[in-house]
Formats: C-alpha cells, sequence, structure tokens
C-alpha cells in the first residue's frame, strides 16, 4: 500500500466536563500537529497517491474554522468534548469528503484508507483511521 502524508496545525481553547478531565474541565489551550494520511493500494497513472498540494489545501480549509478559536463556542462540537479523539473524527470525516467529491484532484478518486493523527505533544498522539467507501 503506498502512503503520502500532509502536516499543518491548529491553536484552539476549549474545556472538558466529567471528572474524568480534572483541571482539563477548566478552559485551556492546545497545539495540535495534524498529520493525514492517503492510501491507495496503486500510483495514479503520473507515479503519485494523490495531489500533495491540493491533499495540503484541503487540510488547511478544514483546520481554517477551527485555528485559534474556543471549540466549545463552535456549533459542530455543541454539547461534545472535544477531546484529541473527536477532533481527528471531525477532520477525517471532512477529508473523506473532499476525496469523495473531487477537491484532492488527482488520485483522490483511488484513495482506499485516510489516517488523521493529532499530536497532542511530544509523548501524547491519538489518531482516527478507516477505510473510504
Amino acid at each position: 500500500m503506498y502512503s503520502v502524508e500532509v502536516r499543518d496545525h491548529i491553536m484552539i481553547a476549549h474545556s472538558f466536563k466529567g471528572d474524568l478531565f480534572g483541571p482539563a474541565q477548566k478552559l485551556h489551550g492546545a497545539t495540535f500537529v495534524v498529520d493525514v494520511a492517503f492510501f491507495r493500494p496503486d500510483l495514479t497513472p503520473e507515479g503519485v497517491v494523490v495531489d500533495i498540494g491540493r491533499a495540503h489545501e484541503a487540510l488547511k480549509a478544514i483546520l481554517g474554522p477551527l485555528n485559534y478559536q474556543n471549540l466549545d463556542e463552535v456549533p459542530d462540537f455543541a454539547g461534545r468534548n472535544t477531546t484529541t479523539e473527536v477532533l481527528c473524527r471531525h477532520v477525517f470525516d471532512r477529508m473523506a469528503e473532499a476525496a469523495r467529491t473531487g477537491a484532492l484532484g488527482t488520485g483522490g478518486d483511488g484513495i482506499a484508507r485516510i489516517k488523521v493523527t493529532l499530536h497532542e505533544s511530544h509523548v501524547a498522539r491519538a489518531a482516527y483511521e478507516a477505510a473510504l467507501s
């Protein structure tokens, strides 16, 4: 399986509900490094997995509305804890839609899987990975 990965980052604020989260129940900030990997079994006739430039632009467009925002106030997350895992799925769903609608350009239609990883720090990260149907 071939893969190509693009990276960007976001800076957000949020708080969590529930005793599980201890001091993170208070408003706090986070900077996430976001990696998106695209997988396909064969390369396109041009010899690529996906157009890296368009994949990176799609990632920027997905992250843009979240950057420098308090996620507690973003309607997409109303009533939810914006854990790293939840954010991974949010990015995945939007990137999968970009692949389905042709926004990724060359190779986007043949992507078999996408994996989204958000790095919370140098010692912690979470990911969501699934096949595209």
